[in-house]
């Protein structure tokens, strides 16, 4: 698919803060077109570069293309592609509604708060929206191409739960578990599945159906397959404490060779315990958390310095820069000269 462009103006600077759906009666207007067309999209009937079958916004300030494209049915569930590039660094924040969601980004520059989460390429995303704020910041001159379901109560709590009574299980804690998780070939060729898809009418409409039970399916089996050795009925102040004091602890000496012994030590814990309690608390193992305020430091310096590649490799825990290179890339969807050429734009 072709990359398009967007330059954002006007609107785009402020926080979101208007789009206020929390009841939702039509997940087509509400939680689509009414955000995108206030926000300088218009419907484009006339690309072809989507299923006809959904709904392709466009925005075009001085020539320059951004995509968003949903396949919506009724108010159970919708699809998402989106294919844009910002030329501004772009802070967005708006209530949520209700609704979980599974996501697939081939190329993604980011954070979210509250929790905060660096956002990276190459892995899936799952979400819970419960009615909170969302706040996330999206960097400029890096690609957005994601590829999401979103299905809502209607279909998770009514649908599912009428369909199946004896067997049914919320699937709020499957979609949150997965989140992050780099080896789930089967959900990640899904979603490749249907950007590509472009079956029309009936076709397209049962397509999407199947597709959408297909991947919670999924996701319910892989829950299962991989259960926490720990319930979860909640974290001692204590062990929060001990965790401030690890994270700290990479914060100061993510460039270092970390073993998981000496933060355990440090945490009074053992191994199999901080990795468990850590993931429920920061929402990522601590090889991802590492990974994560690696490539920060180096996204920092690729924009802010002319340190060579092979400098900022060693300045962040790598010896080969062939390696940072390839983990760099397997981030953030493109190689540290790409990063650094796109910043200078």
């Amino acid at each position: 698919m072709e990359t398009v462009h967007i330059r954002l103006y006007g609107a785009f600077f402020r926080p979101i803060a208007v789009l206020e759906v929390i009841s939702v009666k039509d997940i087509k207007v509400e939680m689509y077109e009414s955000f995108l067309l206030k926000y300088g999209f218009y419907l484009n009937n006339s690309n072809e570069q989507f299923n006809p079958e959904g709904t392709c916004f466009t925005f075009l300030p001085e020539n320059e293309n951004g995509h968003y494209w949903v396949y919506t049915c009724d108010n159970l569930f919708s699809i998402i592609i989106q294919d844009l590039i910002l030329f501004n660094d772009f802070y967005m924040e708006y209530p949520q509604p209700q609704f979980l969601s599974v996501s697939y980004f081939d190329s993604v520059s980011g954070e979210e708060f509250n929790p905060y989460k660096r956002m990276a390429c190459s892995c899936i995303r799952g979400h819970n929206g419960r009615n909170n704020m969302y706040q996330a910041l999206f960097h400029k001159n890096i690609p957005i191409r994601c590829t999401s379901i979103i299905i809502m109560p209607e279909y998770y709590e009514d649908y599912l739960r009428i369909k199946y009574p004896k067997e049914y299980e919320h699937p709020q804690e499957a979609f949150i578990s997965i989140d992050g998780s780099t080896e789930f070939p089967e959900l990640t060729f899904l979603l490749k599945q249907i950007k590509n898809n472009r079956s029309t009418g009936i076709s397209a409409k049962l397509y999407y159906e199947s597709k959408v039970a297909e991947a919670i399916s999924l996701i319910v089996q892989k829950t299962k397959e991989s259960s926490p050795l720990f319930a979860t009925k909640g974290i001692s102040q204590q062990d929060l404490d001990s965790l401030i004091s690890v994270t700290s602890y990479i914060d100061n000496h993510f460039a270092s060779n970390i073993h998981l012994d000496s933060l355990a030590r440090l945490a009074c814990m053992g191994t199999t315990k901080l990795k468990y309690t850590f993931k429920e608390v920061y929402k990522s193992t601590i090889s991802e958390y590492i990974l994560n305020k690696r490539i920060r430091q180096a996204e920092h310096l690729l924009a802010n310095t002319d340190l060579h590649i092979s400098q900022i490799s060693q300045t962040i825990g790598y010896k080969k820069a062939s390696s940072f290179s390839e983990i760099f890339r397997k981030t953030t969807g493109l190689l540290p000269n790409e990063y650094r050429k796109s910043m200078a734009k």
